[in-house]
């Protein structure tokens, strides 16, 4: 009897110890070939070329943004974030120009652009009638902020490509951000 009890509780155990054995393996072995890589936010300007020449794949949506960062330009900051699951895939590039630079963007663009705002953010422009989302100011302190009202946001281009019942869902939009009183220009892409 004494036996018994004593094969049963072994076996118990065992059966245990292969249960713990199988799932701690798995999730080990899960993560040991997880293809998944830790997604980084660069915020180096000197990646600035490679991110717009090399790393950014759809080169309609930054074929606005200068091929370099002229070398008057002050305040450079640059955003690139390659997206995740969960959020799209953002590139910013934000600096002072002199003043004629400034005024020449703003005739520029102001010709080309499809739609047009002064101030907010993209919530507030998709939610405009006929609106599209743009952008957040994300190289402000890296915290994504409304763009003063003395900014100009210029939408060069915005494709839905979401559904009819949840229209936006996915998409882009790109174009650019003057504030003509701080002499400052943001050059944006965006896909989610």
């Amino acid at each position: 009897m004494k036996q018994v009890h004593l094969l049963k509780l072994t076996t118990i155990v065992l059966v245990s110890l292969g249960s713990i054995g199988v799932i701690g393996g798995g999730f080990f072995l899960t993560q040991a070939f997880s293809n998944k890589k830790e997604v980084e936010l660069v915020t180096n300007d000197s990646n600035y070329p490679d991110i717009r020449h090399h790393i950014w794949s759809n080169q309609t949506q930054v074929k606005h943004f200068p091929a370099v960062v002229p070398s008057f330009a002050r305040d450079v900051q640059v955003i690139y974030y390659p997206g995740s699951p969960e959020y799209g895939r953002i590139f910013q590039l934000r600096m002072k120009l002199p003043e004629n630079q400034i005024k020449k963007a703003l005739n520029e663009y102001r010709n080309i652009a499809k739609y047009k705002y002064q101030g907010g953010d993209t919530n507030d422009h998709a939610n405009q009638e006929n609106g599209v989302p743009t952008t957040f100011l994300y190289t402000s302190d890296l915290q994504p902020e409304t763009f003063p009202t003395t900014y100009e946001i210029l939408v060069l281009n915005a494709n839905n490509r979401g559904t009819t019942d949840f229209p936006w869902n996915h998409g882009d939009s790109y174009g650019v951000a003057v504030d003509k009183m701080a002499s400052e220009i943001v050059y944006w892409a965006e896909e989610w």
